[in-house]
């Protein structure tokens, strides 16, 4: 298929499908292309052949990760460090310690700083390869594997207001983050109640701010189909990455583009 200047491919990945959008940086909203499900990394091979054909080589490529596929943790430098090296080993440290395993089958990416706390996200290591692979075989440009949460807190970063804490909503499931002096300083993931009215959020965000020994955020900004009982009740919608008739994996896909 013959690309126009500035169009692109976004792949989302959740844990049993795969779905493709097409963008523009000179914006608009992004364009459904179509989904494929999927069982586990042996079955990615079929699914990625199935939605990107031979129609798209040489097009770029941006693959957005499900939260739920990836850990996402806060590290704190060592003291005078100047090395990568370092920063990684502190990291790899705070995952076996967080997870109970070491992160020798994940891909572990982060916000190196050796000056303030930073945020790392490892992605499984099977699965990145079977999308490299796979974007290598269609001859796609990579252009980068990015979990959502990520996607859209870089998307997001300058209308974050102080005192504010920020969140996803996706597929009902709430991925907070945590913030200090502007600073992000934990993730936390939790999948919501049936229902969930403004007095479940207010004590989520207030029992969660009491594990962090954080001050209770002034309110809460957020990405993605808000439940109207939220509304005015501190939680301040920062957009959804789709329309309301688009399926999860779509949205996901869609998600941290700027068009």
């Amino acid at each position: 298929m013959r690309r126009r200047f500035g169009q692109g491919l976004r792949l989302g990945v959740a844990a049993n499908a795969l779905a493709l959008v097409k963008t523009s940086r000179w914006g608009g909203p992004a364009t459904p292309v179509g989904e494929q499900a999927y069982e586990g990394p042996g079955g990615l091979r079929d699914a990625l052949a199935a939605l990107l054909g031979p129609g798209y080589g040489g097009w770029p490529l941006t693959i957005v990760l499900a939260d739920e596929l990836v850990r996402m943790w806060q590290v704190t430098p060592p003291p005078h460090t100047t090395r990568l090296a370092d920063l990684e080993a502190a990291a790899a440290l705070r995952f076996q310690r967080l997870y109970g395993e070491p992160a020798a089958n994940w891909i572990v990416r982060a916000g190196w700083d050796e000056a303030r706390p930073f945020l790392a996200a490892a992605m499984p290591r099977a699965l990145l390869g079977a999308l490299e692979e796979g974007a290598g075989f269609h001859q796609m440009k990579l252009v980068e594997i990015v979990p959502q949460f990520v996607a859209l807190l870089n998307l997001s970063r300058g209308a974050l207001k102080p005192g504010a804490w920020f969140a996803t909503l996706h597929d009902n499931v709430l991925t907070l983050g945590a913030r200090d002096a502007g600073l992000l300083v934990a993730v936390r993931a939790q999948a919501l109640p049936d229902s969930p009215d403004a007095g479940w959020l207010a004590e989520h965000l207030a029992r969660e701010a009491l594990r962090l020994n954080l001050a209770v955020p002034d309110r809460l900004q957020l990405w993605g189909a808000m439940p109207p009982a939220w509304q005015g009740a501190g939680a301040i919608s920062l957009g959804s990455a789709g329309a309301a008739s688009w399926t999860p994996t779509t949205v996901l896909a869609a998600s941290g583009s700027a068009a």
